[in-house]
């Protein structure tokens, strides 16, 4: 699938930079800048997917900084705590944050929400195991 997606940006003309975006170090898995509001995918070192905009933990619900690996997916998941609809889930924190489906104009309690386009990209290519860096 990822392959497909660097050869579908090449076809329509949208270049794939040489390599993943600045500060990211993930070989395989992506990468997420809370300053600039913004996530893409990396495969092999390269930039496969992005960035596209995203929103993340309002104050108190901060998102944690750092490397984290993917835990587990889930197509259509509920936050029992927040009562609200998670689609697209793919959780990297054992605390339950996740990229996700959701409005990127509002921040969230911690997780990362992704247009709905975007989240179905990230779900189908962040695979069990792979690497998610949250950036400052």
């Amino acid at each position: 699938m990822r392959v497909l997606i660097a050869t579908v940006l090449l076809i329509l003309g949208f270049a794939v930079p040489a390599q993943a975006q600045a500060g990211c170090t993930v070989y395989n898995g992506a990468c997420l800048e809370k300053h600039s509001n913004r996530a893409w995918l990396v495969f092999n070192g390269k930039t496969s997917y992005g960035p596209v905009p995203i929103s993340h933990g309002k104050p108190g619900y901060e998102t944690p900084v750092g490397m984290f690996s993917v835990l587990r997916k889930v197509k259509n998941d509920w936050s029992v705590p927040y009562n609200g609809p998670m689609p697209n889930a793919v959780y990297f924190t054992t605390s339950g944050i996740a990229f996700h489906q959701g409005d990127t104009n509002v921040q969230s309690h911690g997780c990362i929400r992704l247009g709905a386009d975007a989240s179905l990209v990230f779900y189908d290519n962040l695979m069990i195991g792979e690497k998610v860096q949250v950036l400052p």
